[in-house]
């Protein structure tokens, strides 16, 4: 098989002058003949004769093997000289066509090919190399305070036959370039510092004004509604400040995590501590924390709740989106604190820290107790709906007579079945019946129970409008009937909301009551103390 090299033609040999400079091939003749007579010298020494003596076909072949190989090199180094120099003239055009007249210029010195290294023999004398790197202004900086620091005191000075004064604009724009690597940190001044950036003042100014209020953002303090909204879970820092302060005085030993979350609040447990002595006789060992959202976006409609409450009316206007919050979380204790008085089951009330309300928890083992919706009908059957309807008509009852509350937001989704009782939770909501809407709310809590216990299976069940009139003594449909019985408790003492349910006393018992305090703080006068009056 013949070798597929001998079908290629040999190439025509190339004259080095054809390919590079006049100057340069000179330049490598010369190299060349001074290795020619070192290598000669070298030979001489090896043969030991004079280099006459020696046969013009062994010197040449010796020459030839000894400086081979150092002249191929030398001929792919000019090579590459040459290739650098073209490379970098066209990038300066490119440089050039780039910036145009900008003000600001972008200098390509840092892709050019520089052959002015340890590893790379250059053929330039040393007085060259160190005009080239003069030209270049490698150290701009240093040169341009070289420049400014020799202006005359007058501001301007002649170069060339031209004024250069101390506002020239390339000086200008470099020196705005070194002011710009003092800015701070957090301002990204990009890679300036490696090219010949040029700013004008404009340019300059602009960006320090930016860096200003740049820098002044960052040290505001933001008073913001996010800032302080319950983002995640509920739970912003504030929050868990008030939680770390509630297990640092042992109140709570844990918090173990979240049991739901809804449109107004977070529900987590947590265990009580068993060394905190309650005010109540039956120490909860789990509480129920109800974290209520301080943002207003998801439930907006706290307002008509509150507005007609005798209670908070007078504040409801004059505070912030998290004072009102605050508010709402009191309110809940309070209406919880009316039901357990009256003697309706509902989570009892620990203690309250701003919007973070803590009850006992309804449930066991950190199992909550279902919702009367999520209770299997299995387990509940028709008798266990009986007596869940019995026992929520009873307790709509008591907290209507009693507790003076009507729920206004009363579903199966707020009672909780626990041991075969039914628990009222969520009456932060509730208002009194001297509301403006208690009674449409009131129709609104029946028609959700009748409509629940319907589908249910229970059987005799009454309908909205006669649990309305077993409740309140009054058909829904007399409107005029409803607005006098709303006046009626108007005109009736308000409940007191302290430590529990106390109804205030009329005003004879008031006015008997004062006058036994007066009596007590008068001491008694001996009547033989007391000279007669003179005549």
């Amino acid at each position: 098989m013949s070798s597929p090299w001998a079908k290629i033609e040999k190439p025509d040999p190339v004259c080095l002058h054809d390919i590079m400079s006049e100057e340069l091939a000179r330049d490598l003749q010369e190299k060349e003949d001074n290795k020619f007579l070192k290598n000669s010298e070298t030979l001489h020494a090896k043969v030991g004769a004079p280099t006459a003596s020696i046969s013009s076909n062994i010197l040449v072949d010796e020459l030839q093997n000894i400086s081979n190989e150092d002249s191929d090199a030398m001929i792919a180094r000019m090579l590459q000289m040459q290739f650098d120099k073209d490379y970098d003239d066209e990038l300066k055009r490119t440089e050039e066509k780039f910036n145009g007249t900008s003000k600001v210029t972008i200098s390509f010195d840092n892709y050019r090919r520089a052959p002015l290294n340890d590893d790379f023999e250059s053929d330039l004398e040393e007085d060259e190399v160190e005009d080239v790197i003069d030209r270049k202004h490698w150290d701009r900086f240093e040169a341009l305070h070289r420049e400014l620091a020799a202006m005359p005191p007058c501001g301007y000075k002649m170069k060339d036959g031209e004024m250069v004064t101390k506002h020239d604009g390339v000086m200008s724009g470099m020196k705005n370039a070194c002011k710009l690597l003092s800015f701070p940190p957090e301002f990204r001044t990009g890679d300036g510092e490696n090219f010949d950036l040029k700013l004008s003042n404009k340019v300059f100014n602009s960006l320090k004004m930016y860096s200003k209020r740049g820098e002044a953002r960052r040290y505001k303090v933001h008073d913001k509604k996010e800032d302080h909204a319950t983002a995640e879970f509920g739970m912003d820092e504030f929050t868990r400040i008030l939680l770390y302060k509630m297990i640092n005085n042992q109140l709570l030993e844990r918090v173990n995590g979240v049991i739901s979350i809804g449109k107004e609040a977070v529900i987590l447990h947590a265990d009580a501590d068993p060394t905190f002595q309650f005010a109540t006789e039956e120490s909860p060992k789990e509480c129920a924390i109800k974290v209520f959202k301080t943002t207003l976006s998801e439930f907006k409609q706290r307002d008509k709740y509150i507005k007609d409450d005798h209670r908070f009316k007078d504040r409801i206007g004059k505070q912030t989106a998290r004072k009102t919050v605050h508010i709402w979380a009191e309110k809940e204790m309070a209406n919880l604190m009316r039901l357990k008085k009256a003697g309706i089951l509902c989570p009892q009330v620990v203690t309250l820290k701003k919007h973070v309300l803590v009850m006992s928890f309804i449930g066991e083992d950190h199992k909550p107790a279902p919702k009367l919706k999520d209770v299997n009908a299995n387990v509940m059957k028709e008798s266990g709906y009986i007596t869940a309807y019995n026992q929520v008509i009873d307790a709509m009852k008591t907290m209507y007579e009693k507790a003076n509350l009507i729920h206004a937001d009363l579903s199966e989704y707020n009672i909780l079945w626990y041991h075969k009782q039914c628990y009222i939770i969520d009456v932060s909501q509730s208002v009194e019946p001297s509301h403006e809407n208690a009674f449409n709310f009131l129709f609104r809590d029946c028609t959700n129970i009748i409509n629940f216990f319907s589908k249910k299976g229970v059987p005799d069940i009454l309908s909205p409008n006669e649990l309305f009139t077993t409740i309140t003594g009054y058909d829904f449909q007399d409107k005029l009937a409803l607005l006098d019985l709303q006046e009626s408790f108007k005109l009736k003492p308000h409940m007191v909301d302290r430590l529990g349910l106390e109804l205030s006393d009329n005003f004879e018992k008031a006015w008997d009551l004062s006058n036994s305090k007066v009596e007590k703080m008068v001491p008694e006068v001996d009547s033989n103390l007391v000279e007669p009056a003179k005549a």
